[in-house]
């Protein structure tokens, strides 16, 4: 098992469905050279999503086989789907790299804080109701899934302020670099002026 460092960091991004917080992420996860932590998944991929970039897409049998031999850290139900985190994925990482992100839903971000304590940093993303549901439909979700997350919508929004920062996001560029100055906090890269 991996020893934890002082400087390692799990950054942790989460908010509402329809938030942004993948585009986000990522722009945040390039500016610092951070690897992404992928999630397994049982629900198909939605689209634009792409199996081993966006998630791991597996079936019921190998998602339970893999929950059998306690590979997940985490793992959740969420409309009849499993989405887990393997703590192998999360360790290794952070032993390359220092510092890993991932795009979790509040019941991960939170099972995270309790297994790693203050080494997560959580980043809540938000945006209202109705540019969340223009954002979907522009990505061209079926209804039902719009009407679900819709349906976890308040819930979700409950967890902002159990977060360590918050962030309204209707600027990508904007928020990409408000994240990016707060997480310089964390990092603390020993910019030093030699002058």
């Amino acid at each position: 098992m991996y020893e934890l460092k002082d400087r390692d960091k799990i950054i942790v991004f989460t908010g509402p469905d329809g938030s942004g917080r993948k585009s986000v992420a990522e722009a945040v996860g390039q500016t610092f050279g951070m690897e992404k932590v992928i999630s397994f998944v049982t629900r198909p991929p939605r689209p634009g999503e792409v199996n081993g970039q966006d998630y791991h897409f597996i079936t019921h049998e190998a998602y339970r086989e893999m929950e059998q031999n306690s590979e997940f850290l985490e793992s959740v139900e969420i409309s009849g789907n499993f989405y887990g985190i393997r703590g192998l994925d999360i360790e290794e990482n952070l032993y390359q790299n220092g510092c890993v992100y991932l795009i979790m839903n509040h019941e991960g971000a939170n099972i995270l804080k309790k297994i790693y304590g203050d080494k997560v940093i959580r980043l809540f993303l938000y945006a209202d109701r109705r540019t969340v549901e223009e954002r979907e439909r522009k990505l061209g979700l079926a209804e039902e899934v719009i009407a679900a997350h819709l349906g976890h919508y308040d819930v979700e929004m409950g967890y902002r302020g159990s977060c360590e920062h918050a962030f309204e996001n209707y600027d990508l560029g904007q928020t990409t670099y408000e994240i990016t100055n707060t997480l310089e906090i964390y990092f603390q890269r020993d910019l030093i002026d030699k002058d």
